[in-house]
């Protein structure tokens, strides 16, 4: 075969190479995207988390506002609390927990502090992180007529000496943590949080 004959087969033979080969080099060309797009996916992230410190005085004592909840560890005690849900800001997240859990109606007057904690459950594989954002404030009297979420057994007042007795039932580190923060006089004013409307008005990227 003359030489540009050769030269002119090579330079045709990827063209007839059929489907496969054009199929390699579609993935070859796609696999970046899709490794970032997996990235992004697995991408590890906090379980987000709202909670109340919530005092009254009693005969000059002060006292706290708990809840005795069910747990796979048993009953255990914790600040009204819960997961944020999707398309909330942090304080309305603060205020549903505190009504389905106490049945009280919570005013947030400031940001005590965030927290981050993290436990494992190897019977069940489960590891997780806690990212928490405490707030403080005041409740009404409790409506009557609601009934408590599912898994709260009851809400309790209780004093720093008897949070302190029973910090083996404290469902996590930071019940006491904030309480004790709360106590020391930390404070942040709520507008240190910010929610864009994007969070009940998602920004369509294209």
């Amino acid at each position: 075969m003359p030489p540009q004959a050769f030269f002119k087969f090579a330079l045709i033979v990827p063209y007839f190479a059929g489907p496969k080969s054009m199929t390699a080099a579609k993935r070859m060309r796609d696999e970046p995207a899709r490794d970032t797009m997996t990235r992004m996916i697995e991408r590890w992230k906090p379980s987000v988390t709202v909670a109340a410190i919530i005092e009254r005085l009693r005969d000059g004592e002060r006292q706290f506002l708990l809840v005795e909840e069910h747990t796979p560890e048993g009953l255990k005690l914790n600040n009204p609390a819960g997961h944020l849900d999707p398309e909330e800001s942090l304080e309305q997240g603060v205020r549903r927990e505190v009504l389905e859990e106490t049945a009280c109606v919570f005013t947030p007057d400031r940001l005590v502090g965030t927290y981050l904690s993290r436990f494992q459950r190897p019977a069940t594989g489960e590891d997780v992180t806690f990212l928490r954002f405490a707030f403080g404030g005041t409740v009404g009297e409790p409506d009557l007529s609601r009934t408590l979420d599912h898994g709260i057994v009851r809400t309790l007042w209780m004093t720093l000496p008897e949070l302190h007795a029973s910090r083996a039932r404290h469902r996590s580190p930071h019940v006491l943590g904030c309480i004790e923060d709360f106590v020391r006089g930390r404070r942040y004013p709520l507008d240190a949080i910010t929610t864009d409307a994007t969070v009940s008005a998602p920004e369509i990227k294209r």
